[in-house]
């Protein structure tokens, strides 16, 4: 009979340690979805960014009459594939340089699609910003997860490693090295 309660305890236990498994494994999944969700929502913004600046080009050249290489850096982002941290980084020096028209040129200020061109950008950056903190909110569970113990167990059995933050440092500025673990 002591064999038999042996037995129904190890099984017992065994099918715990299974249901803690199966539960922290689906818990990765949950912020694994939760992560891809949150990059094509960044993905949907900066596209967004991108198109804006990209309309910008022939306003900003049909208002001020110029032949020079108006926002060139999106004219060579077309053909480019960066990842949406890249081509963030990237659209921040195109922003920087459609202000620059903006300011420079007093007439650009007088065209209606420019100015709600400006004002989609500006609603995009706001936009970006929230995107960025929660993505960062969920990194910072995830990778709880991943090295707290015995979850980091299922990490290393699923292979779950750690993912990097989307730092929002000064993109204006000389470092290009904007995340860290």
């Amino acid at each position: 009979m002591s064999a038999f309660f042996i037995t129904l305890i190890i099984i017992i236990i065994i099918c715990l340690i299974l249901v803690w498994y199966v539960n922290t494994y689906n818990k990765f999944q949950s912020f694994i979805i939760r992560i891809n969700e949150v990059e094509a929502n960044i993905d949907t913004t900066l596209r967004k960014r991108f198109d804006l600046l990209n309309k910008s080009i022939n306003i900003i050249k049909g208002n001020i009459n110029t032949e020079e290489d108006v926002l060139g850096l999106i004219v060579k982002l077309r053909s480019r594939k960066l990842s949406n941290f890249d081509l963030d980084r990237q659209l921040y020096e195109a922003i920087n340089e459609f202000n620059y028209y903006k300011e420079n040129y007093p007439e650009l200020n007088e065209s209606d699609a420019l100015l709600k061109i400006d004002i989609s950008l500006n609603e995009s950056e706001h936009e970006i910003t929230a995107l960025r903190k929660y993505y960062n909110d969920i990194i910072t569970d995830y990778n709880k997860l991943v090295r707290k113990f015995p979850s980091n167990i299922v990490a290393i059995l699923s292979k779950n490693k750690e993912k990097t933050y989307y730092d929002g440092k000064n993109m204006n500025d000389d470092i290009t090295n904007d995340f860290k673990l």
